[in-house]
């Protein structure tokens, strides 16, 4: 059995002399195998977590491991180096896709979510607030989509969510629980631009349903690397 399909390198492990076990996200899924001299001097870098590649997949079994040959397409791993908060985010990203996502079980629109994501992860403006977006997708596509749709009579702006529902609350209706819900950011709902702030919000709204729903119920923490964007962004500003 092969395909051919453009893949994110979410993960790789050195294996034997020069290779490595990678795990890549394409739009038919996690896919894992061994990628022949993919940690070699003049092939490391081609295999870095963020990279998007041309792959090829060959295994004489469906169930096999399998392996990997790729070609660069884009550089993300090497565009993210330019700034450590990109890095910590293409580094979240990348590790929740490998936590989250059941190995070979397509989600064709989180693959194309990340895609957007790291084609302009070295744009100012756009990794943070992007992987905001992403995230509140790879909840959707896991069965854990929040509600941000107004509630029946709502005149007032959305502004807080449900930390036991993950359905919008407005203004309004917060009354005295307003200390127990989550804030929702404009940005989550609109084309606003957020800034720095509005995305650490975002990330704590997202962050609350992958520990609990996604990770809590399988007993795993949240993604270190997840976890260390939060507090690098929480790191007070000298």
């Amino acid at each position: 059995m092969e395909w051919q399909h453009p893949g994110i390198v979410l993960e790789t492990i050195p294996h034997g002399e020069g290779d490595c076990l990678a795990t890549l996200l394409t739009p038919q899924g996690t896919w894992r195998g061994l990628a022949r001299g993919g940690a070699s001097r003049g092939r490391a870098a081609i295999w870095q977590p963020g990279n998007l590649l041309a792959a090829r997949w060959v295994a004489r079994l469906e169930s096999q491991l399998g392996s990997f040959t790729g070609e660069l397409v884009h550089p993300g791993a090497a565009l993210a180096m330019e700034s450590e908060q990109n890095l910590a985010v293409l580094n979240a990203a990348c590790a929740l896709a490998l936590g989250a996502l059941p190995e070979r079980e397509p989600h064709p629109a989180v693959f194309a979510g990340l895609v957007r994501l790291l084609a302009g992860i070295n744009l100012p403006g756009h990794a943070l607030p992007s992987l905001a977006h992403w995230e509140l997708l790879l909840l959707r596509e896991l069965g854990f989509g929040l509600d941000f749709s107004a509630p029946a009579g709502a005149n007032d702006r959305l502004a807080y969510v449900s930390p036991r529902t993950g359905r919008a609350v407005t203004l309004s209706q917060a009354g005295e629980w307003v200390d127990r819900l989550l804030p929702l950011p404009a940005f989550l709902l609109d084309e606003s631009q957020p800034g720095p702030a509005d995305c650490l919000v975002a990330l704590h709204l997202t962050g609350h349903f992958f520990t609990r729903d996604v990770f809590g119920a399988r007993h795993k923490p949240l993604p270190p690397a997840r976890a260390r964007l939060y507090d690098l962004l929480n790191r007070p500003r000298e």
